[in-house]
């Protein structure tokens, strides 16, 4: 199992919740080591004294606040915890909300909430009451030296905690040069956006997030397997000339564009109904036989 990133307890009323916080994530990215492109030999870094230039042991190394330029304040983990104690060990509710009212920009990292020792009757009161009620807690908590704001809602059997970024962590989006909202505004005709939304349509589906996998880490492991095989594992590959992305030509006929795509998504969804159809007559075939076998 899991190593608990954070033991403390939800603050819901006068009820506390014993619980433990647990990483969502699982990053399968792409482990990439620096070297030297001409002995290939990894490239280490050191941790140095910016007045001495000696290097300094992991054991000297301490955190520190600057209050003032190159005067700092020594602070242990223990001067963090004492700074509020309930603080760094207490989710607090501060209220609740209807979960669409948050933008998805303010979401930041997801983490799993499981019940600690004697709280799985007040842990599934919480995400039972979350469920039923439709709404999300908006909560605080301090995860190693920040405070982060925070959305706790219910996950079928499990509550999620996800971090939410603080209005002032997000740079307004007014300082780009956007279409206006109205169709007038931006030249789009009523036709043109109810085809879109034909296109939309016939492109959804029930969420399944199995479907979706890293196809650009594939890939790369794919070349990386490839230059090996062909003895070139200290070959740089540099760019073909004029290979540089050229810019995208205006879009002219934006109506041809979207008929051409809904047919397209109409012929693709056409040739699995046929698929289904033909398996559907194999399977009924295999069942005459068997039936007449009897």
């Amino acid at each position: 199992m899991a190593r608990a990133l954070w033991s403390g307890a939800i603050s819901f009323g006068l009820v506390h919740i014993p619980v433990q916080l647990y990483a969502a994530d699982n990053s399968q990215g792409l482990s990439l080591t620096m070297v030297d492109k001409n002995d290939m030999a990894p490239v280490g870094y050191k941790r140095i004294n910016k007045r001495t230039g000696q290097e300094v042991a992991w054991d000297d190394i301490t955190k520190a606040y600057e209050y003032e330029r190159d005067r700092y304040v020594l602070l242990s983990d223990e001067d963090l915890r004492r700074a509020n104690v309930e603080a760094t060990h207490t989710i607090d509710i501060l209220s609740f909300v209807d979960a669409g009212q948050i933008p998805a920009v303010h979401y930041e990292k997801p983490y799993y909430l499981a019940p600690a020792k004697g709280g799985d009757k007040v842990y599934a009161l919480l995400r039972e009451a979350l469920a039923r009620s439709g709404k999300v807690a908006v909560a605080q908590i301090v995860i190693r030296t920040k405070q982060h704001l925070a959305a706790i809602m219910p996950m079928d059997d499990v509550i999620v905690l996800d971090t939410l970024r603080y209005a002032e962590e997000l740079r307004p989006a007014n300082q780009f040069k956007l279409p206006p909202k109205s169709l007038k505004g931006t030249g789009i005709s009523d036709t043109e956006l109810q085809m879109a939304v034909t296109l939309i349509d016939g492109m959804s589906e029930d969420w399944d997030p199995s479907r979706f996998h890293d196809t650009y880490r594939e890939d790369v492991l794919a070349l990386v397997e490839k230059k090996v095989q062909s003895h070139q594992t200290a070959t740089l590959t540099e760019p073909e000339p004029g290979a540089e992305t050229a810019p995208q030509a205006e879009i002219i006929d934006l109506m041809a564009l979207l008929k051409q795509s809904v047919n397209k998504q109409s012929q693709k969804a056409g040739d699995g109904e046929g698929k289904d159809s033909a398996h559907s007559k194999k399977r009924v075939g295999r069942s005459s036989r068997r039936s007449k076998a009897g």
